[in-house]
């Protein structure tokens, strides 16, 4: 199986973090920063990694990220420079962009020019931890799809020692339980004769509101 090709343009913290990710995962990487340091920081992890100006499509077309199979845009303050870049990778035909946006008008903006796949690691983030110290037994969420996310949640009380068609969550609730947390194991797709013990968690796939209503 040919490796996947990725490209990671602006190292800052998320770039980082992405290019050394997909790089200890086995992917090929090629990575790029307008500043010295960044790229000097990346360069002992990756394929190869480039001091350019991303908003120039020679200097792209010459590092090669046009023949990458994603790229990762992950500028940070600079709107302009990130929209620009985006516009000369869309020029040279990469096949998938994924851009980073720093507020909802720069998002609507790279949407305008033909991103479906914007990420806005901040606004997540701060939304996660606030969700964690909101409500009592919430651990974790990954947004999903439309306004469904993936859910890690502490059992509830009024759930333990009841079996999972007992507590019927999808009809009640419109959630699906994906697995079972349950000491240093995990159940996956558990059968509806499970029973819930004390300190499980559930990792459960529903709509923001419905899984309020479940834990509050």
């Amino acid at each position: 199986m040919k490796r996947k090709t990725f490209g990671v343009i602006g190292i800052g913290r998320f770039g980082l973090y992405m290019a050394k990710t997909l790089a200890e995962n086995k992917a090929e990487v090629i990575a790029c920063d307008i500043e010295e340091d960044p790229v000097k920081e990346i360069s002992d992890f990756i394929s190869k990694s480039y001091i350019l100006d991303a908003t120039n499509e020679k200097a792209l077309k010459e590092a090669g990220f046009h023949n990458l199979d994603t790229v990762i845009v992950s500028i940070g303050e600079n709107i302009e420079a990130s929209i620009l870049t985006v516009m000369q990778l869309l020029k040279l035909g990469v096949k998938e962009i994924i851009a980073k946006a720093i507020t909802s008008t720069h998002g609507m903006i790279l949407e305008k020019i033909g991103i479906s796949k914007i990420v806005y690691p901040e606004k997540n983030v701060a939304i996660r931890i606030a969700h964690t110290l909101l409500y009592e037994g919430f651990i974790d969420e990954t947004p999903f799809a439309n306004e469904y996310s993936i859910f890690e949640i502490k059992c509830p009380a009024q759930f333990i020692h009841k079996k999972l068609n007992e507590i019927d969550l999808r009809n009640k609730f419109d959630i699906s339980i994906l697995s079972i947390k349950r000491d240093s194991s995990i159940l996956v797709n558990p059968s509806a004769e499970e029973t819930i013990v004390e300190n499980d968690h559930l990792l459960i796939l529903g709509k923001l509101e419905n899984v309020k209503k479940l834990i509050t």
